[in-house]
């Protein structure tokens, strides 16, 4: 297998083609031109809500997603103390939430001026993970993201029913805060979004799943739709993660680190992305690291991902340590405690402290019941 000597993406990574000189087709910056669209587009509808006034008939200025990470956290402190809208904080009751989101939801109840809303459906989000993880393994060579399917298909689906709950009472403007290069992995266009889910799960799951409501979506004015706006992505050159960290700890809003408050299907989407793309799931957050390294320097690396990682970081051998102790653990081989502690070692070259690791350790070891529970079969 070759890999991109800049940023260490395999050639049969989705999505990724190795030129001649062994450089990706991501450092050549094949796709550019449209990420630069993406960005024009989200910056003039973040201009545009931070310009808007009240909306007449509009309960909130805007409804936030909310989910108890660094990011959202950051952002929704934000839009209440300092840009002084009326936010309603609406977080989806994933079935699979960290403990350490939850924590930081309850912190956040307790300091930020928002209304706090729960949304859940967990037989709806249940049946949509078993057929994205259930699926055939997808023929190669794939397209950019298909290792991170099913993240992708979990967020799509909240994040309609988040348009959803826009529309029926009339908030004009969604936030959804992810981060500088997630822009890759977004839609910005209500109807798209929509579109896109018929496409991936087929008219009678998204009928399903939707009670029939998105037709709604598909056939409504302009002026009744919501618009979606990425606070970060057009506050790009802002972005620092750390800051934004050390920031909300100083003010009493966070209590874990990133990595600890991502869900508790981590474990599987490694495995997915393993068993079907040969890759860890972070691979491409890493590869981005990898890159600013590159061609800034060991003293001048920058990355717009969440996740930082150590300069020093030998992507290649992290990955393959977590995909054997992945596997291993699907398959029921070996011991907990030796699968423990090559987590926790793994973990630590990624950058989280002794405590995060341990807690990520032990998401890995419950896999198999988070699997027998969620209806996933592991192979």
């Amino acid at each position: 297998m070759t890999y991109c000597k800049v940023c260490s993406l395999s050639g049969e990574h989705p999505g990724i083609v190795l030129d001649e000189q062994q450089v990706c087709n991501v450092c050549r910056l094949d796709s550019v031109g449209d990420l630069l669209v993406n960005y024009r587009y989200t910056q003039e509808v973040f201009e545009k809500f931070q310009r808007a006034g009240r909306t007449e008939g509009a309960p909130y200025d805007c409804l936030f997603m909310y989910s108890g990470g660094k990011d959202s956290t950051y952002m929704l402190d934000k839009f209440v103390t300092e840009y002084g809208k009326r936010v309603l904080a609406w977080t989806f009751d994933v079935p699979f939430e960290s403990e350490h989101a939850a924590e930081n939801i309850r912190l956040a109840k307790e300091r930020i001026a928002a209304t706090f809303v729960v949304d859940a459906d967990d037989d709806g989000i249940k049946k949509m993970m078993r057929e994205v993880f259930n699926r055939p393994a997808p023929r190669k060579p794939g397209n950019y993201l298909d290792e991170k399917l099913p993240c992708v298909s979990c967020r799509t689906f909240f994040v309609i029913r988040a348009i959803l709950h826009a529309y029926r009472h009339r908030i004009p403007y969604i936030a959804l805060c992810a981060d500088p290069q997630q822009i890759l992995t977004m839609e910005s266009d209500v109807r798209r979004i929509v579109r896109g889910f018929y496409e991936a799960f087929g008219v009678a799951l998204a009928d399903d799943l939707f009670r029939g409501e998105l037709e709604q979506l598909l056939f409504a004015h302009d002026d009744e739709l919501p618009q979606i706006v990425f606070p970060f992505i057009a506050m790009r050159h802002e972005y620092d993660p750390d800051l934004i960290v050390a920031e909300l700890k100083a003010k009493g809003l966070y209590a874990s680190s990133p990595m600890e408050t991502h869900c508790t299907l981590f474990p599987l989407l490694n495995y997915y992305s393993f068993t079907h793309w040969d890759c860890m799931f972070y691979k491409l957050n890493a590869s981005s690291h990898a890159r600013a390294v590159k061609r800034n320097g060991a003293d001048g690396a920058r990355s717009t991902f969440s996740l930082k990682f150590p300069r020093s970081l030998n992507v290649l051998e992290v990955e393959e340590r977590l995909r054997t102790v992945t596997l291993r653990i699907a398959k029921g081989e070996g011991a907990a405690e030796e699968h423990e502690a090559a987590l926790i070692d793994a973990f630590r070259e990624l950058g989280t402290s002794e405590e995060a690791g341990r807690f990520i350790a032990r998401s890995f070891l419950e896999m198999p019941a988070v699997a027998a529970d969620m209806g996933i079969r592991l192979t």
